[in-house]
């Protein structure tokens, strides 16, 4: 008997402990995807694609990009036909100098009410090429922290959590999102 009531006190003593473990505002990791496919011998895409679990309000995706000794140039991307292709403001800052891009999306600058809802998908397509014509043979991309302002892999939640009555107020600390990043190879 008394063993019996040893158990029921620690499942007592456990359950407030489950209710606490889900603390997590956001839910899973996002996760930002960068998929390298060759056009040809010195052209390329990085297709940035995103997948998320709440609604998202705005995200920067800056790429440090390297290619041996061969120079290379995000010369443009395109955000037809994305996931933010609704998006208010859609920015795209290649730095030869550094080899590097900033993609910064906001879904709203105005009195609009525009957000990406949670899902998974293309965000844009970058196009990599040569700055001498010489062939690039592998192409290697990763996140970093590039200028302006010291930009990261960030997105933005939206400032209301889940639906009525779960809809939970956050503040502007807790609606950053750090996704983790994925590279691909394509073929």
């Amino acid at each position: 008997m008394k063993v019996l009531f040893t158990i029921a006190g620690v499942i007592l003593l456990c359950l407030p402990l489950g209710a606490a473990a889900q603390g997590d505002p956001h839910g899973v990791p996002d996760t930002v995807y960068a998929d390298l496919s060759r056009i040809d011998e010195t052209n390329w895409t990085i297709t940035v694609s995103y997948t998320n679990d709440e609604a998202v309000a705005g995200l920067t995706v800056p790429l440090k990009m390297a290619a041996g000794l061969n120079r290379i140039v995000a010369d443009s991307a395109i955000y037809t036909g994305g996931r933010v292709d609704h998006f208010t403001l859609k920015a795209f800052r290649p730095d030869t100098a550094i080899q590097c891009v900033l993609l910064g999306m906001v879904a709203n600058l105005g009195p609009t009410y525009k957000r990406l809802e949670p899902g998974r998908g293309r965000l844009a397509t970058i196009f990599v090429s040569s700055l001498d014509d010489k062939p690039i043979d592998t192409l290697i991309v990763d996140t970093a922290t590039v200028p302006p302002g010291q930009q990261r892999l960030l997105s933005v939640a939206d400032e209301l959590q889940g639906t009525p009555p779960d809809t939970v107020r956050l503040s502007r600390e807790e609606v950053r999102i750090y996704p983790v990043f994925v590279i691909r190879y394509m073929k």
